[in-house]
């Protein structure tokens, strides 16, 4: 009996901690996967915004050669994947691949598609609308940033410059980075997260079942074993000694069965003398 009680004990708190453990370990995955997705984008943003500023001095003095030298030296490094600039036409100038130089871009492509959803393509962007995620032909997954290139008044007001004071935007820089190291931070963190929640299940589930083990159990099983032992002088001093609820119950019960034997005593004394009594002629 006690064991079927210690089971239907336990295993509803085993439900309950897991399921919780469980939902909040999910939440906060979620979370921290959106807060460092989020810094993975600003720190692409960041990066686009540094090549911008690297090539503006350059394009300032239309110097094409500083300018591919920027382009190809930030394109080199490990985790960017892909780095150009195109103008506003989509006609690519610049490109850390030299066979993309001189081609066109696909407006239609999703790093397009938020400026040129409208009938009026968008000047700008916020940063998480800037990102995309794709995934190349390598089958590498890719976060790329779309940064305008503005017509800033040093632009139109030099002597070189060729475009109108009225044009916002001269082209478009576009930096895509390797997200093999933002994903591999995720798998850590998953499984360094599912690490804990099982300690956290096995300590909760291993300290509640100890808990009802002393409080509960083991109460209920001397209980039980009191209510099978003989009446004698030692069952009323294990009664004595039983503190709160259960020596209460104890106690109940110790004077139920003495009741209940002084009853059959008396009706066992009564029941003597009819029998032995003579049968009237």
């Amino acid at each position: 009996m006690l064991g079927n009680l210690s089971i239907r004990a336990i295993i509803p708190v085993a439900v309950t901690v897991t399921g919780f453990v469980l939902v909040c370990c999910i939440l906060l995955y979620s979370v921290v996967k959106a807060d460092l997705t989020r810094d993975a984008v600003q720190h692409s943003v960041g990066l686009a915004d540094t090549v911008v500023k690297s090539t503006r001095y350059a394009m300032l003095r239309s110097d094409r050669e500083a300018v591919r030298n920027i382009v190809d030296n930030v394109g080199e490094q490990a985790q960017v994947e892909h780095l150009r600039i195109f103008d506003k036409k989509g006609l690519v100038m610049f490109s850390s691949s030299a066979a993309e130089t001189g081609r066109f871009v696909d407006k239609s492509s999703g790093g397009c598609m938020e400026c040129h959803a409208g009938a009026t393509p968008s000047a700008s962007l916020d940063a998480m609308r800037k990102a995309r995620r794709f995934v190349n032909g390598q089958g590498t997954e890719v976060l790329a940033i779309t940064a305008p290139i503005y017509n800033e008044p040093a632009c139109y007001n030099a002597a070189c410059h060729v475009h109108p004071r009225e044009q916002q935007i001269l082209g478009i820089l576009d930096i895509g980075l390797d997200t093999a190291p933002l994903q591999q931070s995720l798998a850590m963190l998953w499984g360094r997260m599912a690490v804990f929640s099982l300690l956290v299940l096995v300590l909760t589930v291993g300290g509640v079942a100890a808990l009802l083990h002393r409080t509960v159990l083991c109460p209920i099983q001397t209980l039980a074993d009191f209510t099978h032992r003989p009446a004698d002088a030692t069952l009323v001093e294990d009664v004595s000694r039983m503190g709160g609820e259960i020596g209460v119950i104890a106690s109940n019960y110790h004077q139920l069965h003495r009741r209940l034997e002084h009853a059959l005593r008396e009706l066992e004394t009564r029941r003597v003398p009819v029998a032995e009594a003579p049968e009237e002629p």
